[in-house]
């Protein structure tokens, strides 16, 4: 059950961060990485932080144990809990957006604070601001009908949903190009354009599904108050690797044009794997915790130990591959149009420094569940906060000496700081502890993703260059890491087909 909607989320992930690569490649070519690339980033990174935080965190790390309760017990109460909650959503969320229409002159300056010396940048910023600033009330109703249908174990809408946003924008923007709207506010509308895709879909999947939900009026219930108050300091608990991207977004304004774009697109390209395995571990993982926590505790620790080997047999190989190809890669990828080499370069370097955290960042969402599940948003909070210093206080020490790749680096190493004090945690308290298996296994993960690393690092000299050269690697490399796994056992064809049959 677990791997098969580990599988279903991951799948339609994959394929969205496909459409999402071919966007950042159109992206790239038209906008390449100065000012007005800048200028963009920073005004989509606003609204795309309460995305990361509601779809893929706190507001799902707060409702799905709650609702899945309720289910248990019945589907009326958790249906009326769910329309209790739409309705609050959208009272707040619209209250939000008109102020923060309002406000996005002083939330710039703080958010874009290296743009203040640029005047005409910063008035560019303000109004690609305001114009993807409502994305927050789509995606958020989104990610409400999203969370009630993976509490239904209904995974595959909301992992596909991202894909319309996508398609958004590689559409949207050549049809307001042709009526003469310049590039950036070409995109800034796009944005909005997937979001009203996104929402009018999982609209039609509730329905499908059985799942219709009325606007009642406002009323403020237990259960409404309890989600409420774990969803406020689960924005930090649950959204922690996201923050620590603003706090960069916000330093790599003080450092040099084009640092904003260089940070932007390798986080991109560390979001496949990152998006692939990491999201899809943790959406399937919380509400699978939360049933099973009440209706059967012991099988609660099997489910997460096997979460975590799912996690790390993608993740670690993602993370050795990226670390040795990492500037190959963005040539292949991003070299066109306005996207020169120089740009090739400097976005590789923070690749490279991103792809050492890439294992702990998939690790932060699936440990987090293991708070979430229990109702616990306190905890991640507290911990996350610790992480959040450690990264500001990591990127002012790095980014003088290191420029943007001090940055990325900074938020690598706070990510497994995270992963130290969130496993800490649970172990102290007996929630998690790996089993025989995951200790036999994990090693031999670790042991054999460094080698593959190894291998194709090497390898690159006597590889043609370009994208046939690129594709014989990641050919070499995938080969290396599926042979040395089973030959050390560290997966087996079996265990591969027993999950594909479910």
């Amino acid at each position: 059950m677990l791997l098969r909607s580990i599988a279903t989320v991951g799948g339609y992930t994959l394929l969205s961060r496909i459409v999402g690569f071919l966007r950042d490649l159109f992206f790239a070519a038209i906008l390449g990485a100065g000012p007005v690339a800048d200028a963009f980033v920073v005004a989509f990174r606003l609204p795309n932080l309460f995305r990361a935080l509601s779809a893929e965190g706190a507001f799902s790390a707060a409702f799905v144990p709650i609702y899945a309760r309720l289910l248990v017990d019945g589907r009326v109460a958790a249906q009326r809990f769910a329309e209790d909650t739409l309705a609050a959503m959208v009272a707040i969320l619209t209250v939000l957006v008109v102020i923060g229409e309002w406000a996005m002159p002083w939330i710039m300056r703080g958010l874009a604070p290296g743009f203040a010396d640029s005047p005409g940048q910063m008035d560019l910023v303000v109004e690609l601001g305001r114009i993807t600033f409502p994305y927050l009330l789509l995606i958020s109703l989104t990610a409400f009908q999203g969370a009630v249908l993976n509490a239904h174990h209904r995974f595959a809408a909301m992992a596909a949903a991202p894909i319309l946003l996508n398609l958004a924008l590689l559409a949207v923007p050549p049809v307001l190009l042709y009526f003469r709207i310049d590039d950036a506010h070409a995109f800034a509308w796009a944005v909005i354009g997937g979001g009203i895709l996104q929402f009018v879909f999982l609209a039609y999947v509730c329905q499908r599904e059985g799942i219709r939900l009325v606007l009642p009026r406002p009323s403020l219930g237990a259960d409404l108050r309890r989600l409420f108050a774990r969803m406020g300091p689960g924005v930090i608990g649950a959204g922690v690797t996201q923050l620590n991207l603003v706090v960069g977004t916000v330093l790599a304004t003080l450092i040099a044009e084009g640092a904003v774009s260089y940070l932007y697109y390798a986080d991109r390209l560390s979001q496949l794997p990152l998006g692939v395995v990491g999201t899809a571990v943790g959406t399937a993982l919380l509400p699978m915790l939360s049933s099973q926590l009440k209706t059967n505790p012991s099988d609660a620790l099997i489910t997460h130990n096997r979460a975590i080997e799912a996690a790390l047999l993608l993740a670690l190989p993602a993370a050795a591959g990226l670390a040795a190809l990492a500037e190959p890669i963005v040539i292949a990828l991003f070299v066109r149009g306005a996207f020169g080499v120089p740009e090739a370069k400097a976005t590789a370097q923070a690749v490279a420094a991103y792809s050492l955290g890439l294992p702990a960042f998939v690790l932060v969402k699936a440990l987090t569940p293991g708070f979430l599940a229990r109702e616990d948003t306190a905890t991640p909070v507290k911990l996350g906060m610790v992480a959040i210093a450690v990264n500001l206080a990591l990127n002012l020490a790095l980014m003088k000496p290191l420029g943007h790749i001090g940055i990325a680096l900074g938020t690598s190493i706070a990510a497994w700081v995270n992963v130290a004090l969130l496993w800490g945690t649970l172990g102290r308290r007996g929630h998690f502890a790996l089993d025989a298996r995951a200790r036999l296994t994990l090693p031999k993960l670790v042991l054999i993703s460094a080698i593959m690393g190894g291998v194709v690092w090497a390898a690159q000299a006597y590889m043609p260059k370009g994208t046939l050269g690129l594709v014989l690697l990641i050919a070499l490399g995938g080969l290396a890491f599926a042979g040395l796994a089973l030959l050390t056992r560290a997966a087996s064809v079996a265990d591969l087909k027993r999950a594909f049959r479910k």
